[in-house]
């Protein structure tokens, strides 16, 4: 039964974890990636900030992929984007502080049990942020219940499972206690959970101090072979980020083993028989030691430990959709980052594609099967983003891109299945002279694009526009003229009259994209 307990006990901790970080996140909104993007000029600014992050959020995976999304997005670089991932590394050693300080010195098991009710009560009849707020305290005292239990079972669990049935406190031993977990992180898929479970049991006697710190080294390992797992098929972006963050933690574990014999040693001889009075603060301590002090070695060195994982996983030369991950969809302001960026790169690629067709220029054409094949993977990105009623802003940028989308999906069938419209207009003296001036607005809009000045883009468009609709009208009629003179027959008057209308709807298309983008 002490199993169980000890068991029902974790997966408490585990539920009231999950509750607390989606009532954070849901508390928070918008404001934590916000943060992100604004303070995290630097590897230094993004440690900082990305560990602020996490230990608000409760969730170094949120925060990592939020990095993922907003280097996708071309929001921050690949290096700042590492400053945040090892910064996570010392907010998630929050949880065990909580547990260390107020879960096991305060023992507040029994004296959350009416904040859990309140926090139920806020969610059920407050459906504002004081409801989220409810939500986040329900899950936070969950977690002290769940501490409670596994106390208990732990402490009836040590007279059958003692330190002397783990492997020895040797070099090889502890790399053993380091794969065990490893282990214990990939079964439980939380860190904070395998921590928790390892400071219940030094704290219950069940285990020794060194190690409990060898199965904390291999839990902050742990939880970077899920990522790398999760990152399986995945972005750019996101497989760099998961390699980033195993290589990273794999040199904090190697320091951390180097540093735990001499961290013990400092305890014994500065305060003498505190290490076993105090070991859950001790192991705590050591815990966000090694990750500091990871920190600080690695911060020096980040662009030359960026460039060693871009070598590794080059950029795809193929794909303007690369950057779309599947796992960003659930933070739906990284997602629409990504996709407003992914949507950009296609639109400029199908604009140079047009531009070179009006110019009757080889030079700048591209694959419209590539490029379909990426409109349609973003078409698909964008409709697995569900947005809350109540999220106007949030709906209207997710409206504009699908509209986008629909505006370049007619205008690559316009430049695929329609070409043999504009080689007539190519061929046409007069409405040749209108396919120059046409590429040369669209280079002008390519050029707003490229600076990301979307207004200044929206106005050539006007422009474009107008002009059109104006030679269009005199294109039209001068044809029926012709025609009515005899100087056309009817068959090459039908033919000049689709090439005017595909150039007035290409027109409109690369006006309604312009407008929607400054609009977004």
């Amino acid at each position: 039964m002490t199993l169980l307990q000890a068991m029902g006990g974790l997966g408490i901790f585990l539920l009231g974890m999950f509750i607390m970080t989606d009532g954070l996140r849901a508390l928070t909104g918008n404001t934590i990636q916000k943060l992100l993007i604004r303070f995290t000029q630097t590897p230094v600014s993004g440690a900082l900030t990305g560990g602020i992050a996490t230990a608000i959020l409760q969730s170094s995976s949120a925060t990592t992929v939020a990095a993922v999304g907003f280097v996708g997005a071309g929001l921050l670089t690949f290096p700042s984007a590492l400053g945040i991932i090892f910064g996570a590394n010392i907010g998630t050693t929050i949880t065990g502080w909580l547990v260390a300080l107020i879960g096991f010195k305060l023992q507040v098991g029994t004296l959350v049990m009416p904040l859990i009710l309140a926090g139920v009560l806020m969610r059920l009849f407050a459906k504002t942020r004081i409801g989220q707020v409810g939500y986040a305290l329900a899950g936070f005292g969950l977690i002290f219940v769940g501490i409670d239990a596994m106390q208990q079972g732990m402490a009836g669990l040590e007279s059958h499972v003692i330190a002397d049935t783990f492997p020895a406190n040797t070099f090889s031993g502890r790399l053993l206690l380091v794969l065990l977990g490893i282990v214990v992180t990939l079964i439980t898929q939380s860190s904070s959970a395998g921590v928790a479970t390892a400071l219940t049991a030094l704290f219950t006697g069940t285990i020794e101090f060194e190690q409990a710190a060898a199965l904390i080294i291999g839990m902050d390992v742990g939880t970077t072979v899920t990522a790398v797992i999760a990152t399986i098929g995945g972005s750019v972006g996101s497989r760099r980020t998961g390699l980033s963050h195993l290589v990273y933690n794999l040199m904090t574990a190697l320091l951390a083993l180097a540093l735990l014999t001499p961290y013990i040693t400092a305890w014994n001889q500065l305060l003498p028989n505190q290490l076993i009075a105090n070991a859950e603060i001790a192991l705590v301590g050591f815990h966000t030691l090694f990750n500091f002090i990871g920190l600080l070695v690695i911060l020096p060195f980040t662009h030359q430990f960026a460039t060693l994982i871009i070598r590794i996983i080059p950029e795809s030369r193929s794909g303007y959709a690369d950057a779309l991950d599947q796992k960003l969809v659930n933070d739906p302001i990284v997602a629409m980052s990504v996709v407003d960026s992914t949507i950009k790169r296609e639109l400029i690629a199908l604009l140079n594609h047009l531009r070179s067709l009006l110019s009757n220029s080889q030079a700048q054409h591209n694959n419209l099967t590539t490029l379909q094949r990426a409109l349609d993977e973003t078409h698909a990105f964008v409709d697995l983003i569900h947005i809350a009623p109540d999220k106007k802003a949030e709906l209207n940028r997710v409206s504009a891109a699908l509209h986008i989308l629909d505006h370049m999906q007619r205008l690559h069938e316009r430049c695929n299945e329609e070409i043999e419209r504009l080689e007539h207009a190519l061929h046409d003296e007069h409405l040749n002279t209108f396919c120059q001036q046409l590429a040369d607005k669209i280079r002008e809009i390519i050029t707003a694009l490229e600076t990301n000045q979307f207004p200044a883009a929206h106005t050539v468009s006007v422009q474009l526009l107008e002009l059109t609709h104006s030679e269009m009208d005199e294109a039209r009629n001068r044809i029926m003229y012709e025609t009515a003179t005899g100087a056309r027959n009817v068959p090459n008057a039908t033919s000049a009259l689709e090439a005017v209308r595909w150039l007035r709807r290409i027109t409109i298309h690369i006006n309604r994209c312009m407008y929607h983008l400054a609009e977004s």
